[in-house]
């Protein structure tokens, strides 16, 4: 270190320790303020969410994987991907109806060929719309409704189809919010963002018992200072972005549509 330079710091370090700085104490107050009654936050997170173009459909605890089935049949819908590994994921495979593994899939196969020593093809297990390489397995279930595709496998297997063909993705969230008609997102290492970004629809559930006058009574509530997440967001709508035109475009940066599914107890 020059002689210049730890004469500076020296002389800074002599002046603070002289002077030593107390930090305000922090005033929640503002926000702690912000309070609706329970049975207002809802029908607010809704109203804010839908002026932003967010969709929302109801169901029940008992059923909320078979209204989201039928959902998606009416909107076309084909393919979604989930984490199988969440709780979520398993009750939406055991809710799905009459759900049944496709049969492995062998090495070297061209999308859309089925092989010659498999029953894929037959009346029992139709040609699947969309087949993954390398033997994963996929849930399809036996009557009308779109395929579930578990995200197993490393991103760099998945892309091509997760770009190409995958329409839907599905995840949780930690609640949602109030005052800015939030949800909380919490990517995870079994449920990444990619599920939330890249398919053209995105599929949230919520808990209508996990609602939230501000972000402040979310982080205390449950404790986020014990363990802050890697990645968080607050997620209102769908992507939307507009150029030097303001022409407004969705879809762009992120799913083109954001469906909310309100699990109420």
């Amino acid at each position: 270190m020059s002689d210049a330079r730890n004469s500076i710091l020296t002389k800074l370090r002599t002046t603070r320790d002289a002077h030593p700085l107390t930090p305000p104490a922090s005033d929640f107050a503002p926000i702690e303020a912000k309070v609706w009654p329970p049975e207002e936050r809802l029908p607010r997170i809704r109203r804010l969410m839908e002026a932003v173009h967010t969709e929302f459909i109801d169901a029940a605890e008992a059923d909320w994987p078979a209204v989201l089935r039928e959902f998606l049949a009416r909107e076309g819908v084909e393919s979604l991907l989930y984490a199988p590994e969440t709780e979520a994921g398993k009750r939406l495979v055991e809710g799905w109806g009459t759900v049944s593994p496709s049969p492995p899939r062998g090495e070297g196969r061209g999308e859309g060929e089925a092989s010659h020593d498999s029953p894929e093809g037959s009346a029992m297990y139709p040609p699947h719309p969309n087949p993954l390489p390398g033997g994963e397995r996929e849930f399809e279930g036996m009557g009308e409704g779109p395929t579930l595709i578990p995200y197993d496998r490393p991103l760099e297997d998945l892309k091509p189809q997760l770009f190409e063909s995958i329409e839907a993705g599905f995840t949780t969230t930690r609640g949602a919010i109030a005052e800015t008609g939030s949800l909380i997102l919490w990517p995870t290492a079994e449920e990444p963002r990619t599920l939330s970004l890249v398919p053209h629809i995105h599929i949230a559930l919520l808990r209508a018992d996990a609602l939230y006058d501000t972000f402040l009574q979310a982080m205390r509530e449950q404790r986020w200072a014990d363990g802050m997440p890697t990645n968080a967001l607050l997620v209102s709508g769908p992507s939307k972005t507009a150029d030097i035109e303001q022409t407004l475009a969705y879809g762009v940066h992120g799913p083109k549509r954001l469906v909310v599914l309100v699990v109420h107890p």
